[in-house]
């Protein structure tokens, strides 16, 4: 006697994806996905939707993938290009600068995040570069200089020709190299600086703090109109020394001194809570600064006060 079709045993599906398996693969697939966007929440979202794309395939398109961490680089390169093309068009309604959302761990090393911010292309300075670059030329530089994608696989997600691709990443690379984002210090000397920097601060001591401060400094604030920093890029060691001493007569004495070493994108950094104002003084929005160290010298302040990129930091 026939069985009926639906009636008969499944076969195992041996290409079935398994999550184990995509979890081996999730610290580089949100450290590809952050790279080309610049959001952890997008990362976030692009690695989940290229699980689903995957468990989404029948069994006999899985079992064609030859190599599923490269298919799902691709996967997610394809996601976070139409991300990052998005928000190119919601920078145009933005207020002020934008800033790269800040993956905050904590200290001691034991976030899962560790093995993404531990890669000195995510550091603040470098990310702040990546933005400059159009989609294309961030995305084909970032697949191949820092993941080794082939310009062929590149050129599918671009939808352009191999050669077009590898001209798109030669523009980024030119672009990053004339930049010349300071590398990542090591943890004993950005310490060394930041306390130093925090003393005098705290202290009123406007020499000492310019001084720890590169006579081109930048300081580069990112609200988008929803808290108080800086609007535009701050050029100039003594313009951001003016602009320091002047906040401290804002906000309540001690205000500052709540801030708390956190690591942002693998670099030390602060956070400071909100605190509130009255008697005259403001009320105090929170933020992540991070710093760029060069030569034991703060050469870029990255104050991030936007509550929207700052929705996710782990300091319950």
């Amino acid at each position: 006697m026939t069985v009926p079709p639906n009636e008969r045993p499944l076969e195992p599906d041996t290409a079935a994806p398994d999550a184990a398996e995509f979890d081996s693969y999730r610290a580089h697939l949100m450290s590809v996905a952050y790279r080309v966007t610049g959001s952890r929440a997008d990362a976030e979202d692009a690695v989940q939707e290229a699980w689903l794309r995957l468990t989404g395939l029948t069994g006999a398109e899985r079992a064609a993938i030859r190599d599923r961490r490269a298919w799902l680089t691709t996967v997610v390169g394809r996601i976070c290009l139409d991300r990052l093309r998005s928000a190119a068009v919601r920078r145009e309604r933005y207020v002020g600068e934008w800033l790269p959302e800040p993956i905050v761990t904590s200290v001691d090393g034991a976030d899962p995040l560790d093995a993404v911010v531990r890669d000195e292309g995510v550091r603040m300075a470098a990310m702040v570069v990546l933005d400059t670059l159009p989609p294309e030329q961030r995305l084909a530089f970032v697949l191949h200089d820092a993941f080794a994608l082939p310009f062929a696989e590149i050129a599918a997600v671009l939808g352009c020709s191999p050669a077009a691709a590898r001209q798109h990443a030669s523009r980024g690379r030119r672009a990053v190299a004339a930049a010349d984002p300071p590398p990542r210090a090591s943890l004993d000397e950005q310490r060394a600086v930041l306390e130093r920097f925090t003393a005098a601060l705290l202290s009123g001591d406007v020499r000492a703090v310019a001084e720890l401060l590169h006579p081109d400094a930048v300081l580069i604030g990112d609200a988008d109109g929803k808290a108080r920093t800086t609007r535009r890029v701050m050029v100039g060691a003594e313009r951001i020394v003016r602009f320091f001493a002047g906040l401290l007569g804002k906000y309540r004495p001690g205000a500052f001194s709540g801030g708390r070493p956190v690591l942002v994108n693998g670099d030390l950094g602060v956070h400071l809570p909100a605190e509130p104002g009255g008697d005259g003084y403001l009320d105090l929005d929170a933020h992540v600064q991070t710093f760029a160290i060069r030569d034991g010298r703060i050469v870029a302040i990255y104050d991030q006060a936007n509550p929207d990129k700052l929705a996710r930091l782990p300091l319950g």
